[in-house]
C-alpha cells in the first residue's frame, strides 16, 4: 500500500565468485580462461565453461537475456499497473468512506504486516530466487529441489513464531501506536503474516525460473484485485476498517495457496532425483540478506509508524495517501527490477560481465522512461490529484512534491542495489541500508515533532537520496559496471516540453475540474512523439518487433485455425 521498493531491491548473499575488487575496471571479458581469472570462477565446467568462453568471444552480450528480461518486465508492469491500481482504489474507497484517521490506522496494519512478513521470510525471498536460478543454470535438478524444500520450511517456521508472538503481544503494539482500540486489527495482521510469507517464498522461487508469470498473475493482479472486490463489499456493507483489514487476511491466504500450487507444478518438470541441501552457502546469504531487506524495509516504512508514535493517525492518513501518489510514479521499479535480478545473477554467474552492462542499462533506461510523464503530473498538479481522495487531503500537497522528488532519484539510479547484490557486495549494500535507516530514523525523530509530516518527507527523501547516489557510485567504482544504453539524454529531451505544456496548461485550465482530464493525454503525447521521433534503442526496436510478430503470428494461427475447421461451402 505504499511506495514500490526498490527503495528495496531484492537483497542478496554472497556471491559464488571471488571479492569485488577481482573485477577491477577491465572492459569485455578475454578467453575462457582470463575471464575466470578475473570473476574467482577458475575452472568452469560444462554449460558454466561455454557460456563463459562465449562471452569473451563476441557474446550476444545479454541482449537475449534483454528479451526474455523485457518480456518478463513487461508481463511484471502490467501486473504492477493492475496492482497499483487496486491499492489505490483501496485507499480511495476507505479516504472517501472513512475518516483521515481509519485511513492512517489502515496504513499502520499494513506497514506492520509488511516488516512482520519480511522479518518473518528470513532472507529467504532472495535466496530462492538467486539460488534456484544458479542451480537451474547448472542443470543440477537435485540441487534444485533441494534449495526449494529448505527454503520453504524456513519460512513457514519463521512465519509461524512471528505470528504467535504478534497474536501474544497485540495489545501492547496496539498501545503503542497510540492506538488501544487497533487490537484487533494487529491480531488480523497475525493473521496475515504467514500467508503473506509463504506467498512470498513460493513466487520467489518460481522467479528462478527467470519466468515472471506466476509473479505476476498472483502476487500483482489476484491478490490485490481480490482485495480490491472484498474492500469494497466490506466498505459497502459498513464493516469500515476491520473488513478491509478482513479482506488482506482472504486475499493473502488466497495467494499464498495458489503460489504453492504453482510452484509444485514448476517443480514436478524438475528430473525426479533426490534433494541436495547446501544449507551453507545459504544460510550466509540468507542471513545478511535478511539484516539488508529489514533494514531497506525499515527505510521505507520507519516514517508511517514513527508517525503513528509520534503524532496522529489522521497524519498517517494524510500521509499516506501523498505517499500513494508518489508509489504511483514508480510503480514500474519494482515490477523491472524483479525480472532483473535472475537475468544479472544468471549473467554474472556465468561470467558475462557485457551482458550484465546490457540488461543494467536496459533496466535503467525502462524504469525512468516509464517514470516520467508521471512525475511531470506529480510535481505540477500535487492538488489536483490530492482532491480525488477529498477536500481534506489537499494540505498534503508539499508532502507530495517532497516524496516525489526522492523518488525521482531513485528511479534515476535504476536498480543498482541489485547489482550490488547479485555481485557479491552484498556486505556493502547492508552498510548502505543500515545507514540510511539509522539516518532516516534520526531525521525523523528531529523532524516530525517540528514539522509533522513534511518532516518525515524531508527525512525520507533525505536518505532516499543519499543511499541510492552512494549505490550508484559503488557500482561504477568498485565493479566497474556501467549501465550501456540508458538513453538518458533522449529522455531528457523528451522530458522538458512535457513539462512545459503541463506547466502551460496548469495556468490556463487552473481551477477547472477537467485539468487532469485534459493534462494527462497531452503530456503523455508530447513525451512519447518525442520519444519515437528521436528513435528507439536497438534492443528496444527488436523487443517491441518480437512482441508485435508474436501477435500477429497468434493471430494468423487463429485466423487458421478457424479456417480449418469451417465447413465447406
Amino acid at each position: 500500500m505504499r511506495r514500490t521498493e526498490e527503495v528495496p531491491s531484492i537483497p542478496a548473499g554472497p556471491a559464488l565468485t571471488g571479492s569485488a575488487s577481482d573485477l577491477g575496471d577491465e572492459e569485455a571479458a578475454g578467453d575462457h580462461a582470463e575471464l575466470a581469472r578475473a570473476t574467482g570462477q577458475a575452472g568452469l565446467t560444462g554449460r558454466e565453461g561455454r557460456a563463459a568462453g562465449q562471452a569473451g568471444e563476441g557474446s550476444s552480450g545479454g541482449s537475449e537475456d534483454i528479451g526474455r528480461m523485457g518480456r518478463g518486465a513487461g508481463l511484471n508492469v502490467v501486473g504492477a499497473a493492475f496492482s497499483q491500481g487496486s491499492l489505490f482504489l483501496i485507499l480511495m474507497i476507505l479516504a472517501l468512506n472513512t475518516s483521515e484517521a481509519d485511513v492512517g490506522r489502515y496504513a499502520m496494519c499494513y506497514a506492520l504486516l509488511t516488516i512482520l512478513s519480511l522479518l518473518a521470510l528470513g532472507g529467504v525471498r532472495a535466496t530462492l530466487t538467486r539460488f534456484v536460478a544458479m542451480r537451474l543454470a547448472d542443470e543440477d535438478p537435485g540441487a534444485v529441489r533441494g534449495t526449494i524444500r529448505l527454503g520453504m520450511v524456513v519460512a513457514l517456521g519463521g512465519s509461524l513464531v512471528v505470528s504467535v508472538f504478534l497474536a501474544a503481544v497485540s495489545g501492547w503494539v496496539a498501545d503503542l501506536l497510540n492506538e488501544p482500540g487497533l487490537t484487533t486489527g494487529v491480531l488480523l495482521v497475525a493473521a496475515s503474516v504467514m500467508a503473506v510469507t509463504i506467498q512470498g517464498a513460493a513466487l520467489a522461487a518460481t522467479q528462478g525460473w527467470r519466468s515472471q508469470r506466476a509473479f505476476t498473475l498472483i502476487g500483482q493482479i489476484l491478490d490485490p484485485g481480490l482485495r480490491l472486490l472484498l474492500t469494497a463489499l466490506a466498505v459497502w456493507q459498513g464493516l469500515g476498517l476491520i473488513g478491509a483489514l478482513w479482506a488482506i487476511v482472504i486475499s493473502t491466504w488466497t495467494g499464498a495457496v495458489l503460489s504453492v500450487i504453482v510452484l509444485l507444478r514448476r517443480m514436478r518438470r524438475i528430473e525426479r532425483v533426490r534433494p541436495r541441501y547446501d544449507p551453507r552457502p545459504m544460510a550466509s546469504f540468507a542471513v545478511v540478506s535478511w539484516a539488508s531487506t529489514l533494514a531497506t524495509t525499515g527505510l521505507v516504512w520507519t516514517d508511517t509508524l514513527l508517525l503513528g508514535y509520534l503524532a496522529s493517525a489522521e497524519d498517517v492518513g494524510i500521509y499516506t495517501v501523498a505517499t500513494r501518489l508518489v508509489g504511483l510514479a514508480i510503480f514500474v521499479l519494482n515490477p523491472i527490477n524483479s525480472a532483473f535480478v535472475p537475468h544479472v545473477a544468471h549473467l554474472y554467474h556465468l561470467g558475462d560481465r557485457r551482458g550484465v552492462d546490457t540488461v543494467f542499462g536496459a533496466a535503467n533506461r525502462w524504469i525512468i522512461r516509464l517514470s516520467v510523464p508521471a512525475f511531470i503530473m506529480l510535481l505540477v498538479y500535487p492538488e489536483d490529484l490530492l482532491g480525488l481522495f477529498g477536500p481534506g487531503y489537499a494540505a498534503a500537497a508539499a508532502v507530495t512534491v517532497v516524496l516525489a522528488i526522492g523518488q525521482l532519484a531513485n528511479a534515476a539510479a535504476g536498480p543498482c542495489g541489485s547489482v550490488l547484490n547479485m555481485t557479491g557486495l552484498v556486505k556493502v549494500s547492508l552498510a548502505d541500508n543500515i545507514a540510511a535507516l539509522v539516518l532516516n530514523v534520526s531525521l525523523n525523530l528531529v523532524l516530525i515533532p517540528r514539522y509533522g509530516v513534511i518532516g518525515a518527507a524531508l527525512a525520507w527523501t533525505t536518505s532516499l537520496i543519499l543511499v541510492n547516489g552512494t549505490k550508484y557510485l559503488q557500482v561504477r567504482r568498485m565493479l566497474g559496471i556501467r549501465a550501456r544504453g540508458t538513453g538518458m539524454s533522449a529522455t531528457l529531451i523528451a522530458a522538458v516540453p512535457a513539462a512545459a505544456v503541463a506547466g502551460v496548461l496548469s495556468l490556463v485550465l487552473d481551477g477547472s475540474p477537467a485539468i487532469l482530464l485534459v493534462a494527462g493525454p497531452a503530456v503523455l503525447i508530447v513525451y512519447l512523439a518525442i520519444l519515437l521521433l528521436r528513435g528507439l534503442e536497438p534492443d528496444d526496436r527488436a523487443l517491441l518487433a518480437r512482441a508485435l510478430g508474436g501477435r500477429r503470428r497468434r493471430s494468423s494461427a487463429r485466423v487458421a485455425g478457424v479456417q480449418r475447421g469451417a465447413p465447406s461451402s
